[in-house]
């Protein structure tokens, strides 16, 4: 059974097929994607190894057997669902590699879940001040609100960018931002965004667009704390983080597809620029 640390590493020359179909899958992934799935195997193995069950040997009612666990443990909808989403990944890659005939997790159920989003979001008055709030803040928070709120961006794909990454494209400042999956897409920026982008990098030519103090890659927790600090200036008694920019601006961008009779990439392409 694999342990840990076979997670990340492993000897092509010795390891196991379990190990190596584990070493492939999470190939495929990077970054925080790529730690969550990890960590979501990890736990799916031990559960396994418990049970002195090799993960090549599981079948269908053994999956559920694990799901049902998680529920007596506590373990909310969203999670059960996301950690068999990935075990079926995982399954599913092996069968497709030949190392299994086929995957035990295809037929697995999954948990009925509510796809009302409970993330707080900022309606147009409110996203307003905050935008008002940003602009009179630093370029750098100027950016990356912009970014999260105009352009509807994950606060990951926002501080993974470089400037590399910008771009021209029709006269409109463009951004490459790599999605969660692994894909790759180009995105106009709303000229407000692409102004306090500019003046946020300044005369650097390289690395990334938003950084701390001491020059290294802006960190998650220090994103949090300045859109709570530009929502206390702003007035917002809400208790808002990163991911609250982005659902408004998916809310908003809804709304305008319902009213118009309008696709959604249409609206978003719309908003953006």
């Amino acid at each position: 059974m694999a342990d840990s640390t076979s997670l990340v590493l492993y000897d092509p020359r010795t390891a196991d097929p379990e190990v190596i179909a584990l070493a492939g899958f999470l190939a495929g992934y990077g970054g925080r994607t790529r730690e969550a799935y990890a960590l979501d195997l990890r736990q799916f193995f031990a559960w396994c190894s418990d049970r002195q069950l090799r993960l090549f040997d599981a079948h269908r009612a053994d999956i559920e057997l694990y799901a049902r666990d998680l529920e007596e443990h506590g373990k909310a909808k969203a999670t059960i669902g996301r950690r068999l989403s990935t075990i079926a990944g995982f399954y599913r890659y092996a069968a497709e590699e030949g190392l299994i005939e086929h995957s035990p997790a295809v037929h697995v159920r999954r948990p009925r879940l509510d796809y009302e989003s409970h993330a707080v979001g900022l309606d147009r008055n409110e996203l307003g001040a905050f935008l008002v709030a940003a602009g009179l803040a630093s370029a750098q928070d100027d950016a990356l609100a912009s970014l999260l709120a105009l352009n509807g961006l994950r606060i990951s794909e926002a501080l993974g960018a470089d400037i590399e990454q910008l771009g021209l494209e029709r006269g409109h400042r463009t951004l490459v931002v790599h999605r969660k999956g692994g894909k790759t897409v180009t995105i106009p920026l709303a000229p407000r965004t692409a102004r306090a982008v500019d003046l946020a990098i300044g005369e650097r030519v390289d690395g990334p667009i938003f950084v701390d103090a001491h020059g290294a890659r802006l960190r998650r927790d220090a994103a949090a704390r300045m859109v709570r600090r530009l929502a206390k200036r702003a007035g917002i008694a809400k208790r808002i983080g990163p991911h609250s920019l982005r659902h408004s601006f998916i809310t908003a961008a809804q709304v305008s597809t319902v009213a118009s009779g309008a696709s959604f990439d249409r609206v978003e392409y719309r908003a953006a620029i």
